[in-house]
């Protein structure tokens, strides 16, 4: 546009020399006439130059035009958005449908039931121990039995950490338990699932970070100095801590202990990752330590550097903690909480078969919200624990799609047409009903 209005003014001013020229014409007007044509070639030739300019200027935004088209429709018209990208469409015919039928039926079938083999494989004992009475003689009732530790630790008296509750269940385990033993507690009716529930934790705390807002565990953020939990939230304060230990009756050496650890229990991505302790010179809540100004949780009868042993399975990094912390899904759920330690030459080949007494320091409540607590012992194979419910889907589905086909078979040997009946239509065939 610049160059249009440069070319316009070179006009103006020519004809302002023409009129200028007009007064003082030399002899016979020649050279007026002269500077007229010549201002006239000028004329032209820059009215010439700016149809050219013109031009170029709509060629210029018809470029750019079809440049921002082409930007919309590289946005906006792709095939995948359109729709317009290949497709195949399978025509279902009874000659491709029901050999699918028969052959999911006989391939799940079996494999269904190699997966129940797989599984009754799995030894597996369980015992409820929710409402085993006190061995303590002071917690005997006037019928001269014992008080239940469900009862007895509800009380007003009853002081965590300073009052104990112990029970021994006695149970036999009919079949030997090769190999790996694995000790899990089971809970009933406890809804780990619950929203709120499972957001009342701190990640970056657990990861050994120094933190300052905790609002996310509220209520069980901070004590009423504002000291903040160390872990805090509700998963944390809720924190099952039952201790179990198990022993073995020997007909020749008596009751001993099975020995069992708590290593490598948790996740490795949750030990080397998501759970770390505090940086400090010292792994405790005294000045310059990791854990400084902070408070055990309100339920918890000692603080988390004190859990399990030192230096790699207490703080933020023991794994019963680890194991807890990882929410469970389901109302009714199983943790890992020991392994029988195979390095013990009397327990080298597992559990053998025979009676066994389960010790438990009974500390943790259900009994107010209707829960249960069991311990598992159990055995694993290639697929984990006993578990029957994905071999009995298996085999539903193969019977299922097997009776199906056998349905469909009937249908059409009885009622169908083959495809090729239908393909060959054309206008001079008659019509048949």
């Amino acid at each position: 546009m610049s160059s249009m209005s440069s070319i316009r003014g070179h006009i103006r001013s020519a004809l302002r020399g023409l009129s200028t020229d007009s007064g003082d014409t030399p002899v016979g007007g020649v050279t007026r006439g002269n500077t007229v044509k010549a201002l006239e070639r000028k004329v032209v030739n820059l009215q010439g130059q700016v149809v050219d300019l013109h031009s170029r200027i709509l060629e210029a935004e018809s470029k750019a035009a079809a440049e921002r088209r082409r930007k919309l429709d590289s946005k906006f018209k792709q095939k995948f958005k359109q729709q317009r990208l290949p497709a195949w469409q399978p025509i279902l015919t009874a000659d491709t449908v029901l050999p699918a039928f028969f052959l999911i039926g006989l391939l799940f079938v079996p494999l269904g039931v190699a997966l129940l083999l797989f599984s009754d494989g799995v030894v597996e004992v369980q015992v409820d121990y929710t409402e085993c009475p006190s061995v303590d003689p002071r917690h005997r009732d006037p019928l001269g039995g014992h008080f239940l530790c469900k009862d007895l630790i509800l009380r007003p008296e009853f002081v965590p950490g300073e009052n104990f509750c112990y029970c021994d269940i006695e149970f036999n385990v009919t079949t030997a338990m090769e190999n790996e033993v694995f000790m899990y507690y089971g809970l009933d009716n406890y809804y780990q699932n619950h929203r709120r529930y499972v957001k009342s934790r701190d990640d970056k705390q657990l990861a050994g970070k120094q933190v300052t807002d905790v609002s996310d565990c509220s209520p069980f953020d901070r004590d009423n100095r504002s000291r903040i939990y160390a872990p805090c939230g509700a998963i944390a304060n809720s924190f099952f801590n039952d201790s179990l230990k198990l022993y073995f009756t020997d007909s020749q050496k008596g009751k001993q202990e099975v020995p069992l650890r708590g290593d490598n229990i948790a996740w490795d991505s949750d030990k080397n990752i998501k759970f770390k302790n505090p940086p400090g010179k010292t792994l405790d809540d005294k000045e310059g330590g990791a854990f400084e100004n902070t408070v055990k949780p309100l339920y918890w009868t000692k603080p988390v550097f004190k859990l399990g042993s030192p230096p790699n399975n207490t703080g933020y990094e023991n794994e019963d903690l680890i194991v807890w912390m990882r929410t469970a899904a389901f109302p009714s759920f199983r943790k890992l909480y020991r392994r029988v330690d195979n390095s013990n030459l009397e327990f080298k080949k597992g559990l053998a078969a025979g009676l066994y007494t389960l010790h438990v320091d009974y500390n943790y409540p259900v009994h107010t919200f209707g829960g249960r607590k069991r311990m598992i012992l159990s055995t694993t194979s290639f697929l984990g624990g006993k578990n029957n419910f994905l071999g009995i889907a298996y085999i539903t589905a193969g019977c299922v799609c097997f009776l199906l086909g056998v349905v469909f078979l009937v249908i059409h040997v009885k009622f169908g047409e083959r495809t090729t009946n239908h393909l060959n239509i054309n206008q001079n065939t008659p019509y048949t009903k």
